[in-house]
């Protein structure tokens, strides 16, 4: 049977039995997708990719990549996206589409011709799954780097401490990327409050190394192009014998214990006072 004439065949019969098939697709997926997702926007999804499909085969063939299954990759781009942010593996999402091969497997009674059609449009069932399950990784992909940057902002608060200060309080690793978000928003911060004394404390930094020094550098030079002194608060003991150890110059950069002292070193440095009323500074 010519590929023109099975594609019509097939049209033929999805066609006559479209309720009972639709169904039945809507049956087999919902099963899987165990009531995580309601059966009316199911039935709506798989109805529209049964009749795209449809359309397809009537003009295109089983070439999926033709023009004529636009929609077809359309709907399923819209399907695995959705499951992707709605938390389904990749296997339950290329099951939506897989699923429709056993809705239409061939019995002992189906015709030789019936048989030959049915194995052409499951290799276009394989092809669409793999497309369902690449445009569910690339989103997938996309959802990890945007958590991964908000976790980054999220990480990384500029805080005004006092009119003219303000502060960065790290925690945990400092690297290159994280390291640039830092300067960024230090140097916005600055810019949007008119400061021009900034604090960069790095209690919560587990270590200092060469790398994490040059990053605070940076920084610090950053932050004095755009007119504005920084003190470096929170070297621990441990780390005061390490950057040593190792060499690390800080330059003319002021260091200080706590983020107490060096709130205390910005406001004089300001021209502040920063003893508190009946106290000692």
């Amino acid at each position: 049977m010519a590929e023109h004439d099975m594609s019509a065949r097939l049209v033929t019969l999805l066609s006559e039995q479209r309720e009972a098939l639709g169904k039945a697709w809507v049956d087999a997926v919902s099963h899987t997708l165990r009531g995580r997702i309601s059966l009316a926007e199911l039935d709506r999804e798989l109805r529209e990719l049964f009749s795209a499909l449809v359309e397809g085969l009537r003009r295109g063939g089983f070439d999926w990549r033709s023009e004529e299954y636009a929609e077809v990759r359309a709907l399923l781009t819209e399907l695995s996206r959705n499951r992707a942010r709605q938390g389904f593996s990749s296997t339950e999402t290329a099951t939506s589409v897989f699923a429709f091969k056993s809705v239409l497997a061939p019995t002992t009674d189906t015709s030789a011709a019936d048989i030959t059609a049915y194995l052409q449009l499951s290799q276009l069932a394989d092809a669409l799954g793999l497309f369902t399950v690449e445009v569910y990784a690339r989103t997938r992909e996309e959802l990890i780097s945007a958590q991964s940057d908000q976790l980054l902002e999220l990480s990384t608060p500029v805080v005004k401490l006092w009119d003219g200060v303000v502060a960065v309080p790290l925690v945990g690793t400092l690297d290159s990327a994280r390291t640039q978000v830092v300067m960024e928003k230090l140097l916005q911060t600055l810019l949007d409050t008119g400061s021009d004394q900034a604090i960069i404390d790095i209690t919560g930094v587990p270590a200092v190394d060469t790398e994490v020094a040059q990053h605070l550098l940076k920084t610090v030079v950053a932050a004095r192009l755009m007119g504005a002194e920084c003190t470096i608060s929170g070297i621990r003991p441990q780390i005061a014998q390490t950057i040593v150890a190792l060499g690390i110059q800080f330059g003319d950069i002021v260091t200080k214990a706590t983020l107490a002292d060096a709130l205390k070193h910005a406001l004089r440095r300001g021209g502040m006072d920063p003893t508190p009323a009946g106290g000692r500074p």
